[in-house]
């Protein structure tokens, strides 16, 4: 009975690697490393992606319960790139791109977080049905080697998130965060200032 329930419970698993290898070939997404994947990844989309070594992606309520509703999902049209480097993390979260979209190396996107690098469409009243998407207006999403951004975020398009920066939960970023700064809120401001990385006397 025991050996019954174990491999009952692998298979689950197994499929999800499979559908996850199948996506990820389909999808022609050029990867350093496979990732390891928890839950199955959704890709939209034929623009270009490219993945890292030790990229960690969990897609399921069970691999985190934050943001746990909803699978991970990269959507990104064609000649758009989404590039995401060495070490990242990222669990349940939404990456849209239309343009460029950047990760750097130990980065680290918490649960439910969306990333959009597009308006989608106009915002002009009475037309946002009538223009093609195509039109929205767009811009490059960077975020620096080891920045934070904590669950429920909502990163906008044109931001970039400097180096060791950390985002606090719930917040929509909608302009540049300075290197080691801690910004959050709605929009999201400056809550702390840049650490500094100088060595104190007592240390030299």
């Amino acid at each position: 009975m025991n050996r019954l329930k174990k491999l009952a419970a692998l298979i689950p698993d197994l499929w999800n690697r499979i559908f996850n290898q199948m996506t990820l070939k389909y999808r022609r997404v050029s990867c350093k490393q496979m990732p390891v994947i928890h839950g199955r990844l959704n890709i939209y989309g034929h623009g270009r992606i490219v993945l890292g070594k030790g990229v960690t992606i969990n897609s399921s309520a069970s691999s985190n319960p934050i943001g746990g509703d909803c699978r991970t999902v990269f959507s990104i049209v064609p000649g758009a790139v989404l590039t995401i480097g060495d070490r990242v993390g990222i669990s349940n979260s939404t990456i849209v791109c239309h343009s460029s979209v950047t990760l750097g190396n130990d980065v680290v996107i918490g649960g439910s977080v969306k990333i959009y690098d597009t308006d989608f469409h106009k915002l002009s009243d009475g037309r946002r049905e009538l223009d093609d998407r195509r039109a929205a207006r767009k811009g490059a999403v960077v975020i620096r080697d080891r920045a934070f951004v904590g669950a429920h975020s909502m990163i906008l398009k044109g931001v970039t998130i400097g180096e060791g920066a950390v985002i606090g939960a719930g917040s929509v970023v909608t302009k540049d965060v300075p290197a080691g700064e801690v910004w959050a809120g709605n929009p999201a401001v400056k809550i702390k200032a840049k650490q500094s990385s100088q060595p104190r006397d007592s240390e030299t």
